[in-house]
């Protein structure tokens, strides 16, 4: 059986391809149309996947959609009358879950949109999954036989945070929160009130934390209060987003504790930082409030997490410091990019009774380019190119970036999720202390606050930070051993601790001798790791590459085999002239 799961109505849409339980292709639509968070329909995706006519449509058997149409309309139709006439702000707002029409009519919109790209093709049966019921699917292809399903995000169809066992093909839920009693809907509103884009920036509000003091910790802690039996209940006299959703989510008791929020732009200041430790303090008292009486009552100790809350890597790791959990497995697409395989994977296993037969290892299941494509871009975009055997062009790589040279490093097909894992990754030298603020300035112009992650070779992590299980997809943020920080400053955020990714040789070779080729020349088995891109979606195909690296001061670009050390005249001429052009 060969099912398409498809998310077409909200952000992160994209898709994924199951042939008899074997993921087979995934893609995010923002890869491809160049929109980061886009809400676009996956229309590059589709056509990337099944030709621009559709004809390989023909070998799907059906479509998945991680969206429960029967449960959105219940949930929405009990949210209205809750808190009618103001309750009407839900359905007028352009929100990041579904829109009003999908809502009602889904199916028949996602059918609607693929004969317009489509026309003539036969459409397949539309199934829809429930969305939490979609991220904890990743459950079917993690290594546990046996585990506890934590799902938390802003909000699914009917919840915002999910627990579930699973065992073998079946995995039922436990229970379940509304979803407006949602942790996740509070981090992202809280990074939008400090000035960063709520659901998308996240991950700056978990960096900026780590700067912060505990000044604002008993005010969360009033905020998001932890019941009985592993529950927590969010404090409504700070919050109107049941009532008025993201057009008005605070009431004025939020800024009479809080103070005013932080425009766009404006210096970050103490209170600024504090007020992101106290979040991030109480998320993480949450989490763990909720997996100690999983753990007590189950008695289970392995954990898979999924949902946009899965990516906070300090959280994760502190369930690993702070509770019985033994071994914690959080798939690299944990939010809802993630959904649409989780829906395919729900449907085969859970509703057909398929067995497993696969566990996820690595998350290359994007496109890849042909070693033609990538020479006839490189000649098109003006650069001198070498063409190297592979044992060539990592020794040159590791002698690189011992050097202190960055290096755009391309190779096979793209990562799925929001991590560079390795295949469209910037390498660099984690020894150099500066080397951050280097590559902030020359290539990835973000705030100096964020951390880059620090690849590890697997066997030699547990050496360098507290941690004793693989973690190949930046999932978990432990803290350095004593000596780590002095060895690779770079890779080392302010808490001491490292968003590390373990590189194991099966999952990818080439990366791995990369990084063992860096670690002969030097001793220190770690690269400095970040995505390949500079304000936009990471880089897919060579062209992206190679734009990417002609417009930053990246010193290296490796493609496949093809290694460019300089970007020559005419490349970086015509490179100015585009930059000019476009400001």
């Amino acid at each position: 059986m060969r099912i398409l799961g498809l998310v077409g109505a909200t952000h992160d849409s994209g898709l994924a391809l199951l042939d008899h339980g074997l993921p087979e292709l995934i893609i995010e639509e923002e890869r491809l149309n160049r929109q980061k968070r886009t809400m676009a329909f996956p229309s590059h995706a589709l056509m990337a996947a099944f030709g621009a006519e559709g004809e390989g449509l023909s070998g799907v058997d059906l479509i998945t959609t991680p969206w429960d149409v029967g449960r959105l309309r219940r949930t929405y139709l009990k949210a209205l009358v809750g808190h009618f006439p103001g309750s009407l702000s839900l359905i007028a707002e352009r929100s990041h879950g579904p829109q009003r029409n999908e809502i009602i009519l889904l199916n028949r919109y996602l059918r609607r949109r693929l004969k317009r790209i489509f026309p003539g093709r036969d459409i397949p049966q539309i199934v829809n999954v429930g969305h939490h019921d979609a991220h904890a699917a990743s459950f079917f292809v993690s290594p546990f036989e046996r585990a506890g399903v934590l799902v938390m995000d802003g909000f699914g169809d009917d919840a915002s945070t999910s627990v579930y066992t699973g065992e073998g093909n079946r995995i039922e839920r436990r229970w379940h929160t509304s979803i407006f009693n949602s942790v996740g809907m509070i981090y992202s509103l809280v990074t939008g009130y400090l000035g960063f884009a709520d659901f998308s920036d996240e991950g700056k509000t978990m960096a900026l934390a780590a700067f912060g003091d505990d000044s604002y910790v008993a005010r969360f802690r009033d905020c998001i209060r932890l019941d009985s039996e592993g529950r927590y209940t969010i404090n409504n006299e700070y919050f109107s987003f049941d009532t008025y959703g993201q057009l008005r989510p605070f009431k004025n008791k939020f800024f009479e504790v809080f103070g005013p929020p932080r425009a766009r732009g404006q210096e970050i200041d103490d209170r600024h930082r504090a007020i992101a430790f106290g979040l991030q303090k109480v998320t993480e008292d949450t989490v763990l409030h909720i997996v100690r009486e999983l753990t007590r009552t189950t008695g289970i100790r392995d954990l898979c997490l999924a949902g946009g809350v899965a990516l906070n890597c300090v959280a994760n790791a502190r369930i690993l410091e702070s509770t019985d959990v033994q071994r914690v497995w959080v798939p690299p697409c944990a939010s809802d990019t993630g959904a649409p395989l989780g829906s395919t994977l729900w449907h085969y296993h859970q509703t057909l009774g398929h067995p497993r037969r696969f566990e996820l290892e690595h998350a290359f299941y994007g496109l890849g380019y042909g070693e033609e494509q990538i020479s006839s871009a490189l000649r098109k975009a003006g650069l001198v190119f070498e063409h190297l055997p592979e044992v060539e062009l990592v020794a040159r790589v590791a002698r690189d970036l011992a050097a202190g040279r960055t290096v755009g490093w391309f190779q096979g097909r793209f990562e799925m999720g929001p991590r560079a894992l390795g295949n469209r990754s910037i390498l660099a030298d984690p020894r150099r202390r500066d080397m951050k603020d280097a590559i902030n300035a020359k290539i990835k112009h973000r705030e100096p606050f964020r951390p880059f992650a620090p690849a590890v070779l697997l066997e030699r992590a547990s050496e360098l930070f507290q941690i004793d299980q693989p973690d190949p997809f930046m999932t978990v943020a432990p803290q350095a051993r004593p000596g780590t920080e002095q060895l690779i400053p770079a890779a080392i955020h302010a808490d001491g601790t490292g968003r590390l990714q373990t590189v194991e040789r099966r999952a990818n070779p080439r990366f791995y001798a990369v990084i063992k080729a860096f670690e002969e020349l030097t001793g220190v088995p770690v690269l400095l790791n970040t995505s390949f891109n500079n304000q936009e979606p990471m880089v897919a195909s060579p062209e992206d590459a190679i734009s990417c690296y002609l417009h930053t001061q990246m010193d290296v670009l490796v493609l496949g085999n093809h290694y460019v050390g300089r970007r020559g005249e005419p490349a970086a001429s015509r490179a100015e002239l585009e930059v000019a052009a476009a400001t």
